[in-house]
C-alpha cells in the first residue's frame, strides 16, 4: 500500500467506483453501435475502448499490480470481448468464414501503444473484398443514368418495335383463314339443300373508287364467308360479306386495273390477271406476291387448271393464250389463234378441253367467237361452234349437267353442250336482261338449278335452268350489274357488283 499512497494523483474510493460504472456503460455503449453497424467497416482499434486507468483503480485490491499491467490486462480484456462480437456479425449477416483473429492470449501481449489487426471483411477469394448485394430501404429509388431513361421513355412512347408490329399484323391477318363466321358454321353440318332467290338486302359495302369487274365467294366452305373482288381501281380485296362487311384485306400487286381473280381450290391464295400485262399469285394471309408473270398483254381473263391449279391460263389483248406454270414460272404451251382480244377462257370438266371466247366476228358468221382447245397437244378441236354474230363476253359450266352457257350480247345467254362437237341448244335460251357490250358475268349456283346474270341496266336476274323461265328479277343497281356470285353454302345468298365499285350482299 506503500507504492500506492505514493502517488499525488489518487482518488477517493467512491469517486473510483462511479468512474469504473462509468467505463462499463460506456464500454456496453460502443459494443452496441459495432453491432448495430454490422461491420461495414473495419473494427475499430481497441484503444478506442480503452481509457486512461483512473489512479483510484489501483487503490482496490484486485488492482495491485502496476500501471503498465493494467493497461495490458485491461486491452486484453477489451480485443477478446471485440473478437467475439466481430465473429457473430459476421456470422449472421454474411454467413461465410472470415479469417480468424488473433487469439485473446496473443491480444493480450499487445500493448495500448501497438494497433490491433485489422480483420479482412468477407474475402471472396481471399484477397479481393466480394461485391454485397445492395437491398435499398423502401421508397427509395434506384440511380437509371439519364441515356437508360431517354431510351425508356422513347419504348414508353412507340411499345411494339416494328417487327413486334409486323408480327401482330400477321397475327391478325392470319385470323383471315382461321376464323369461321357464325353465320356460316351452323350449316356446315347440314347436307346441302336446294337453292334459293335472294329478294332483301343484307349489306352493302364500299370501298373501290373503280368499276368492280367480279366478285367471288371462297369455295372453301369453312372459309365461304370471304368475299373477293377486284376493281378498275388496281385492287382487289377481300371482305367479311356473311356477317360483319369489313373489309379484312387489300391487296394492291398491280400498276393497272384488275380485270380478273379467282381464288386457289385451296382458299389460300388468290390469282389475278391486270392490265399491266402480268398475272399474279398472292397469299391471302400476309398480302405477299407468290408468283408474279408478265404476259407480254394485257391480261383480261385467266383460269385454273381443274386438276392441276398450278398450272394456269391467261388470256388478254393478243392472239395468244398462254398456259404457266407456277411452280418453274415458265410457259408451258401456247394456244394460236387468228383473233384480235381472247374476252373469256372456260376448262371442260377433266380439264381435256377448254373453251375460249373472243371478239372476232365475221360478216356473216361468228366462225372464231367460240373455239375448243385440246389442252395437251395446243390444237384447235373445234371453231364452229357458235353461229350468230355477237361476241360472248364471258362462260359459265355447269356444275353437274354435261352443258356450259355463253353471256352473249344478243341479251340472251345460249346453252351448249360441253360433249363433243358442242352443240348449241337452240330450244332453249335465257332472256330477259340486257348486256349491251358491258363484260356482263354469269353463274350457276351449287346444285345448278339457278342460273344468275347481270344487266346493264343494274338489276339481277334468276332463271330456272331446266325450263329457262325468269324466277325473280332483283333491282340491286342504279349502274350496270356486271356480276352476281352465289354463295356456296349459305341458301338464298348472293353478292353483285356494279360499274360505280359498290358491292351488295343479299338474302
Amino acid at each position: 500500500m506503500s507504492s500506492l499512497v505514493a502517488y499525488e494523483d489518487s482518488e477517493t474510493e467512491d469517486e473510483s467506483l462511479d468512474q469504473k460504472k462509468e467505463e462499463a456503460t460506456r464500454f456496453c455503449t460502443q459494443n452496441e453501435d459495432v453491432r448495430k453497424h454490422n461491420f461495414s467497416e473495419v473494427a475499430p482499434h481497441p484503444q478506442s475502448f480503452t481509457s486512461e486507468p483512473p489512479s483510484a483503480l489501483l487503490e482496490c485490491g484486485d488492482f495491485s499490480n502496476s500501471k503498465n499491467d493494467f493497461i495490458h490486462q485491461q486491452s486484453s480484456f477489451n480485443g477478446e470481448r471485440i473478437y467475439c462480437c466481430e465473429k457473430k456479425a459476421q456470422e449472421k449477416h454474411f454467413k461465410v468464414q472470415a479469417a480468424p483473429l488473433s487469439p485473446p492470449a496473443a491480444q493480450g501481449k499487445i500493448s495500448s501503444s501497438q494497433p490491433v489487426p485489422q480483420m479482412p471483411q468477407n474475402f471472396g477469394d481471399g484477397l479481393q473484398p466480394a461485391k454485397r448485394h445492395q437491398t435499398l430501404p423502401t421508397g427509395v429509388r434506384p440511380y437509371i443514368p439519364k441515356r437508360q431513361r431517354l431510351a425508356t421513355s422513347v419504348e414508353t412512347a412507340h411499345p411494339e418495335s416494328p417487327a413486334d408490329q409486323v408480327q401482330g399484323n400477321q397475327t391478325r391477318e392470319s385470323q383471315i383463314l382461321l376464323e369461321v363466321s357464325a353465320r356460316v358454321k351452323p350449316y356446315l353440318s347440314l347436307k346441302p339443300g336446294a337453292a334459293g332467290i335472294p329478294r332483301r338486302l343484307l349489306m352493302s359495302l364500299g370501298g373501290h373508287q373503280g368499276q368492280v369487274n367480279t366478285v367471288q365467294w371462297c369455295p372453301v366452305p369453312h372459309i365461304s364467308h370471304l368475299l373477293l373482288s377486284a376493281s378498275m381501281d388496281k385492287t382487289f380485296k377481300v371482305w367479311d360479306a356473311a356477317e360483319s362487311g369489313r373489309c379484312l384485306k387489300v391487296y394492291s400487286c398491280h400498276s393497272g386495273a384488275v380485270r380478273d381473280a379467282c381464288w386457289t381450290p385451296c382458299g389460300r391464295h388468290l390469282l389475278t390477271g391486270s392490265f399491266d400485262n402480268t398475272a399474279v399469285i398472292t397469299d391471302v394471309e400476309t398480302g405477299q406476291q407468290v408468283v408474279k408473270l408478265d404476259n407480254q398483254f394485257k391480261v383480261m381473263c385467266v383460269a385454273l387448271h381443274p386438276s392441276n391449279p398450278e398450272v394456269f391460263l391467261c388470256g388478254g389483248y393478243s392472239s395468244v393464250v398462254k398456259a404457266w406454270d407456277s411452280r418453274s414460272c415458265k410457259v408451258v404451251k401456247v394456244y394460236k389463234a387468228g383473233i384480235q382480244q381472247t374476252l373469256d377462257i372456260l376448262f371442260l370438266r377433266g380439264g381435256v378441253d377448254f373453251i375460249t371466247s373472243s371478239d372476232c366476228v365475221s360478216r356473216d358468221s361468228a366462225d372464231r367467237t367460240l373455239i375448243a382447245w385440246d389442252f395437251e397437244t395446243t390444237a384447235k378441236v373445234s371453231n364452229q361452234i357458235y353461229h350468230e354474230r355477237y361476241t360472248c363476253p364471258s362462260l359459265a359450266l355447269h356444275p353437274l349437267d354435261e352443258s356450259f352457257v355463253a353471256q352473249t350480247n344478243g341479251n340472251y345467254m345460249a346453252v351448249f353442250s360441253s360433249q363433243q362437237p358442242y352443240r348449241m341448244n337452240k330450244r332453249r335460251q335465257y332472256e330477259g336482261h340486257k348486256v349491251e357490250g358491258y363484260a356482263v358475268q354469269c353463274e350457276f349456283s351449287l346444285d345448278g338449278t339457278i342460273l344468275a346474270s347481270g344487266s346493264s341496266s343494274g338489276s339481277a336476274h334468276f332463271y330456272d335452268y331446266q325450263n329457262a323461265r325468269t324466277l325473280h328479277t332483283l333491282h340491286a343497281h342504279s349502274q350496270p350489274c356486271l356480276c352476281v356470285s352465289q354463295h356456296p353454302v349459305l341458301p338464298a345468298t348472293a353478292a353483285t357488283c356494279d360499274w360505280a365499285g359498290e358491292i351488295k350482299v343479299w338474302h
